[in-house]
């Protein structure tokens, strides 16, 4: 389940240390389930964000994939009298450590990262790289793969909740999009049950 919530919402935040700072990204990512125990992250940056700089052995680095959130009303359950607001929400925390991609592992990441989000198209563009066109792009980008050592999910979802308060809650949300991205998520976990 948190791959499929990793590829779903592959749009994430890197983070690693940079001194006594913690610094941040925010990238397109592609997971490789296959690789190692729990999958690899693939990706690529600027090379003029010197984060890229801190992909060093032994480092771990933290990827943070926030999928859909709502505000809860105590007012959506049965018995509110002691009930207080509170935010539904899906998230991913994937730990691991970097390294930084050749030029051949980097052509074939990004070759694999577009025709990722290029394959819900009816007219999918191809990459085709050209040699002046890998000279020129190539030098201004950094690839990356991320081995994965363990992923958090973090599910908040009225899961304290009675399972109708959970089905009223999923009513409301089901009446915006935005929050019906929630429901489907909590009506997932009451599935896996």
């Amino acid at each position: 389940m948190l791959h499929e919530f990793m590829r779903q919402y592959s749009f994430a935040t890197v983070v690693t240390q940079q001194g006594n700072a913690p610094f941040a990204s925010h990238l397109p990512m592609l997971l490789d389930s296959s690789a190692g125990t729990h999958g690899a992250l693939l990706g690529h940056m600027a090379r003029n964000n010197a984060q890229w700089r801190d992909f060093t052995p032994g480092t771990e680095v933290l990827v943070i994939f926030q999928g859909p959130h709502a505000y809860v009303s105590p007012a959506w359950y049965e018995l509110s009298p002691l009930a207080a607001p509170t935010w539904n929400y899906v998230a991913a925390h994937a730990y691991g450590e970097a390294r930084v991609l050749s030029e051949d592992e980097l052509v074939s990441t990004l070759h694999r990262l577009v025709d990722e989000n290029e394959k819900t198209f009816s007219l999918p563009w191809k990459l085709e790289l050209t040699q002046a066109m890998r000279e020129r792009a190539l030098g201004s980008i950094v690839g990356f793969e991320i081995r994965l050592s363990r992923i958090e999910g973090k599910f908040k979802l009225s899961q304290n909740r009675s399972e109708q308060d959970r089905r009223n809650v999923m009513a409301q949300f089901a009446k915006t999009a935005h929050g019906n991205d929630v429901a489907h998520w909590m009506n997932k976990t009451l599935e896996r049950k």
